[in-house]
C-alpha cells in the first residue's frame, strides 16, 4: 500500500446509496444554508415525503425545503417540496400521527412533536423518526408519485392519523381545498390550490391525490376550520382535513398518498401502477434499487470514507430534482393550464436553470442523456404552451426567477455534446426571439430585461435597469451559447453576431479599475466603486444595485465563457494571477451569517472562477484551490454547504471537481483541474471513461503531466467529443508543482 493511505482509502464502492447521507446540508445559517431535504424520494421523484419542521418559537423552518436541521419540532410529513433553492413551495397533504386520547379539536391546535436526531434516520428513498410523545415510530418510502407512509404504535391506545389537505409550508398557503372519503373502497381523496414562493406567481397549483390505508379504519373524521363531522364524508374550503382512528389491537398503521397534477382519476391510476399489491418493504427496496442505478454511474477509488460519502451524496443531491410531472398515463399540466399528453418522453419541471445550467445539466448530459434530452424537449413543450423558454420554470408555470435566458444554454451546451433527438430548429427559433427582442406586453414570461438598450447599448445601461452589469455578463455568456450553436447548425450570419455579442462583457470593464462597472447610457461609469461590499449588506443598493447576489469582485470573474479574453483585460497575465490568487485566499474559511466578498462558493457566478488560472498559464493554482474548496467548501455536516445548492449546482461541482475536470457551459470543452480519486471510472452507457491518478496521495495534488488514452497533453482542457466514446484519462500527480 502507497505510503500515507490508510486501509479505508482504498475501499472500493459496491453500493453507493450506503454512503449517501441525506443530512448533509439540511442545517447552516440563512444565506448559507443548502436547503436541502431528508425527504424518502427516487431520482427525480414528483413525490418528496418528508418531514415539516417548526423552531422553538413556532416560526417556520429556515431550510426553504420545509426541514431544518436545527429546529426541535415536526409538525407533521407532507409530499412535495424543492430541493436546495431559495423559494419554498410545496407541503401538500401533511400527514400527522398520534393517538386518539386527545380531542381531535384539541390536537388541531398544536400538530407538533418534539424529536431528536439520536432517533432519526434517513437514507436514499427513506426517512424515520421516533415521536416519544406519541409513541410511535414514522416511517417513510417512495415512488416517482406515490408516498408511503408506516407508523408503529406502541401497544394500549387508540391510534390516529391526520391529513391536512390544506397543508402548504412556510408562508403558503392553499384554497379550494376539497375531500372525499370513500369508506366502502377504504379511500380518501381530494384537492387543494397552493400558492407559494414560485406557485403564487402563476396563479397557483392544483393537486390532486388519492389516499388508502393498508388497515380498515374505526372512524373517520373531517373537519372544516373549527366544524369537525364524525364519519363525515365530505368537506370543502380552505382549513379541511381528515382524521382516521384504528383499534387498539393496531399497532402498525401503513397509508398511500398518490399525487396528480392532472386529476383524481389519475392519481388513483397512479396509486394502482405504482403501488398495488406491493408491500412497504418492496416499495422501499425498489427505491433503493432505483438509486443505485443512478449513483452507480460514477465508481469511485481512493479517498477517505468521508470523502466519498461526500461525493454520493452530492451525486445523489444532484438528481432530486427536476421534477417529473406526468402521470402513468403520460398526461400532464402544461404552461398554457391545459392537460397534454406525452409521446416519446417524460415531462419534467422544477428547474433552477440559472444555477444548474453551470454544473447540474452538463452532468445530466455526462451521466444520464437520455433524461437530460427529455427535459429539453419539457422546455420546448413549456415554449410550445406558453410562449417562450422559461427561466426558471416551476410545477405548472413561469416563476421569472433571477433573469437571463438560461434555457438557451442548456439547449446549446446538451447539442453541442452530442444529444440530437430533439427539434434544434424549434429550439432556436425560440433562443432568438429571446434574444433580439423584449417580451410581448402582459406576457407570462419575462424574456431578457432590457434587451433593447442591451443590443443597442452594447451593454445594459444602469440609469435605465437594476442589474445592469450582472444582466450584461449573463446575456454575454448567453450569446457566446447562441453562437456557438449556430456555428454548429451552419447559420453564419447569425454566428458571426451572436459571437460579436458574446464580447460584450468587455464593454463593462473599467481598465482604470480592472472591474467590471455599470455605465450609463452616456458611456460614464458610476462610482464609488466597493469591491467586497456584498447585495446582501448594501440592501438599499446604494452601490451594488448593478450586482446581483454578490459583490463586484465576485462579478469580476464572470466571464467562463471567454477565459482568454477576461486575462487579456488585465494588464499581464501576471497581475490577472495575483488578482485571482487574493480573490481566494481571502475568502472564508468557515461562513458565518454572511460571506465575505471574496470567493463565496455559494455564489453562482463565480464558481467558476478556480479554473481561469488554467486560461493564464498558471494550472496550479487551479490544482490548488480545486483541492482546497473540495475540503473546505464540502462537509459532512448539515452545514455541508456554504450556500444553497440550488437544485444540485453546488453538488454537482463537486461531483465534477473531484472527478478532475469541469464544464465550460455552452461550449464542449472541459477544464482540467485535480482528481481527488485514485481512480474513477463514469459510465456512459456501454461506453466507460477511466480516470487515474497515478502517484496517488492525499497530499499530491498537483499534477505533473496528463495523457488522454495514452498520449500526452499539452493542453489543460479536453473537448467532449474526446470522451464521449470512454477511453482513459490519466494525470500523474505530485506534492510539487511541475516545471
Amino acid at each position: 500500500m502507497p505510503s500515507g493511505l490508510r486501509a479505508d482509502d482504498v475501499k472500493v464502492v459496491t453500493r453507493p446509496s450506503d454512503h449517501v447521507d441525506p443530512f448533509i446540508s439540511t442545517g447552516g445559517n440563512r444565506y448559507v444554508c443548502g436547503n436541502n431535504p431528508p425527504a424518502a424520494t427516487v431520482p427525480f421523484g414528483m413525490v418528496r415525503l418528508g418531514p415539516d419542521t417548526i423552531s422553538a418559537d413556532g416560526k417556520t423552518a429556515l431550510n426553504m425545503s420545509g426541514y431544518y436541521y436545527h429546529d426541535p419540532q415536526i409538525i407533521g410529513f407532507s409530499h412535495t417540496r424543492l430541493c436546495g433553492t431559495g423559494a419554498i413551495d410545496g407541503g401538500h397533504f401533511r400527514v400527522f400521527a398520534d393517538r386518539a386520547d386527545v380531542s381531535l379539536a384539541e390536537r388541531r391546535q398544536q400538530l407538533q412533536a418534539g424529536f431528536d436526531h439520536e432517533h432519526e434516520t434517513a437514507s436514499p428513498g427513506f426517512y424515520s423518526v421516533e415521536l416519544p410523545e406519541f409513541q410511535v415510530i414514522a416511517e417513510m418510502t417512495a415512488t416517482r408519485r406515490v408516498g408511503l407512509h408506516r407508523y408503529r404504535f406502541a401497544a394500549g391506545k387508540t391510534p390516529r392519523i391526520l391529513i391536512d389537505v390544506g397543508s402548504a409550508l412556510g408562508r403558503g398557503r392553499s384554497e379550494a381545498c376539497k375531500v372525499h372519503v370513500n369508506s366502502g373502497h377504504g379511500e380518501i381523496t381530494g384537492t387543494a390550490r397552493t400558492f407559494g414562493s414560485f406557485s403564487g406567481r402563476y396563479g397557483g397549483l392544483q393537486v390532486w391525490f388519492a389516499a388508502k390505508f393498508r388497515q380498515p379504519w374505526q372512524t373517520c373524521s373531517v373537519w372544516t376550520d373549527s366544524l369537525i363531522e364524525v364519519d363525515g364524508s365530505e368537506a370543502a374550503g380552505n382549513d379541511i382535513g381528515v382524521a382516521c382512528t384504528f383499534g387498539e389491537g393496531e399497532t402498525i398503521v401503513e397509508l398511500a398518498v398518490a399525487l396528480s397534477h392532472v386529476s383524481i382519476e389519475n392519481a388513483r391510476e397512479n396509486l394502482n401502477a405504482e403501488v398495488g399489491k406491493r408491500s412497504f418493504d418492496e416499495i422501499h427496496e425498489a427505491a433503493v434499487a432505483e438509486w443505485n442505478t443512478l449513483l452507480s454511474t460514477v465508481e469511485i477509488e481512493g479517498g477517505t470514507v468521508t470523502d466519498q460519502k461526500i461525493f454520493y451524496t452530492a451525486l445523489y443531491h444532484s438528481c432530486m430534482m427536476p421534477t417529473v410531472f406526468n402521470d402513468v398515463n403520460g398526461q400532464y399540466l402544461g404552461f398554457d393550464k391545459q392537460t397534454h399528453q406525452v409521446e416519446d418522453f417524460e415531462y419534467y419541471t422544477d428547474m433552477s436553470l440559472w444555477d444548474t445550467f453551470r454544473t447540474t445539466h452538463p452532468l445530466f448530459t455526462l451521466l444520464t442523456p437520455g433524461r437530460q434530452r427529455d427535459m429539453l424537449v419539457s422546455l420546448l413543450k413549456m415554449a410550445e404552451q406558453g410562449g417562450n423558454l422559461p427561466c426558471w420554470p416551476s410545477g405548472g408555470g413561469y416563476t421569472n426567477s433571477m433573469f437571463g435566458s438560461p434555457a438557451d444554454i442548456v439547449i446549446a451546451d446538451a447539442w453541442l455534446k452530442g444529444i440530437r433527438d430533439f427539434d434544434v430548429e424549434t429550439a432556436y427559433t425560440m433562443m432568438r426571439k429571446t434574444a433580439m427582442g423584449p417580451a410581448p406586453m402582459g406576457a407570462a414570461y419575462s424574456g431578457r430585461e432590457g434587451i433593447a438598450d442591451y443590443m443597442k447599448y452594447g451593454y445594459c445601461p444602469s440609469d435605465t435597469m437594476s442589474g445592469a452589469v450582472a444582466h450584461t455578463l449573463e446575456y454575454a455568456t448567453t450569446d457566446a451559447a447562441i453562437g456557438q450553436l449556430a456555428t454548429a447548425l451552419g447559420k453564419t450570419d447569425d454566428a458571426e453576431l451572436f459571437a460579436r455579442r458574446g464580447q460584450n462583457y468587455r464593454q463593462l470593464w473599467n481598465p482604470e479599475t480592472r472591474y467590471f462597472q455599470p455605465r450609463d447610457t452616456a458611456g460614464k461609469f458610476s462610482t464609488p466603486l466597493m469591491p467586497t461590499l456584498l447585495t446582501y449588506v448594501d440592501i438599499a443598493g446604494k452601490i451594488t444595485d448593478d450586482y446581483v447576489e454578490g459583490s463586484a469582485l465576485q462579478w469580476r470573474w464572470a466571464v467562463s465563457h471567454d477565459a482568454a479574453g477576461l486575462v487579456s483585460l488585465f494588464s499581464s497575465k501576471e497581475e490577472f494571477v495575483q488578482e485571482l490568487n487574493e480573490f481566494f485566499a481571502n475568502s472564508s474559511e468557515f461562513v458565518g451569517a454572511l460571506p465575505n466578498g471574496y470567493y463565496w462558493h455559494g455564489n453562482q457566478p463565480d464558481i467558476h472562477a478556480v479554473y481561469l488560472f488554467n486560461a493564464a498559464g498558471r494550472p496550479d493554482l487551479t490544482q490548488k484551490w480545486v483541492r482546497w474548496i473540495l475540503r473546505h467548501k464540502h462537509g459532512d455536516g448539515p452545514d455541508g454547504l456554504d450556500g444553497n445548492d440550488d437544485g444540485g449546482t453546488l453538488s454537482a461541482w463537486y461531483v465534477f471537481s473531484s472527478l478532475g475536470f469541469y464544464p465550460v457551459v455552452g461550449t464542449d470543452r472541459y477544464e482540467l483541474g485535480s482528481p481527488l480519486w485514485k481512480r474513477s471510472v463514469i459510465k456512459m452507457g456501454d461506453k466507460h471513461l477511466e480516470i487515474i491518478a497515478d502517484n496517488y496521495a492525499p497530499e499530491h495534488v498537483y499534477v505533473d503531466r496528463v495523457e488522454l488514452n495514452g498520449k500526452p497533453l499539452d493542453r489543460w482542457w479536453i473537448a467532449h467529443h474526446e470522451i464521449a466514446d470512454g477511453g482513459t484519462l490519466r494525470f500523474v500527480m505530485s506534492d510539487r508543482i511541475a516545471e
